[in-house]
């Protein structure tokens, strides 16, 4: 199963992507995961990536298309994989088609999620994290049992740098303007799954999975 899951930020992409790989047994490719973790360890990709993202900006496509390339010519992706953050620009859909084509391989499905902005900045601007495992929060939808501390392992909660009012609202209009085009390109195609994001949980991988 090769999918690639769209939708801006808050929209509950981790949620539905952590059960996607887990029912079809694929890696979870989020480039939003992987520039974080070579911010912490300080690579200059990271530092080169920060610099964009801490202004709400996208990464620019030759330093995306290069680290996604390389992740899906790992063994673990030989049978599928969850694109999650990628592609994000036409050109950066058209570099994925012409990769997956000299593999001799092609997509199966395009899942996009789209709820209106108020409700996105409602969700991100809440969010919390544990800074030892990494559990996620709301402070309105899903808060912690005591306020800073994480459930599990009492951990500490924080606000990501880039989950302010003032940054979420320009990653919004920023992927409004740069990554909507990829709707038409994948409805084009034949691929696109369009799904109202603020439906229930549950509700969402029901029609994922119907779909697929």
């Amino acid at each position: 199963m090769r999918l690639v899951l769209l939708g801006p930020p808050g929209v509950g992409k981790g949620t539905q992507a952590s059960s996607i790989v887990k029912k079809y047994g694929v890696p979870h490719i989020s480039t939003g995961d992987i520039f974080r973790a070579n911010i912490k360890n300080g690579t200059k990709l990271g530092l080169e990536a920060k610099s964009y993202m801490d202004k709400g900006l996208l990464v620019p496509d030759e330093l995306v298309v290069s680290i996604v390339k390389d992740r899906l010519a790992q063994d673990d992706c030989k049978d599928g994989f969850l694109l999650d953050g990628f592609p994000r620009t036409i050109e950066q859909a058209d570099s994925l088609d012409q990769s997956l084509s000299e593999s001799g391989i092609k997509l199966d499905k395009v899942i996009n999620l789209s709820a209106d902005k108020d409700i996105l900045l409602e969700r991100v601007v809440g969010r919390r994290i544990c800074r030892t495992c990494g559990a996620t929060y709301h402070i309105k939808f899903n808060p912690p049992k005591v306020d800073g501390i994480c459930d599990l392992d009492q951990g500490e909660l924080y606000q990501r740098e880039d989950d302010t009012e003032e940054t979420v609202s320009t990653r919004i209009e920023v992927y409004g303007k740069e990554t909507r085009p990829l709707i038409d390109y994948y409805t084009n195609k034949d691929l696109l799954l369009d799904i109202d994001g603020t439906q229930p949980i549950e509700q969402i991988f029901e029609i994922i999975v119907k779909s697929l």
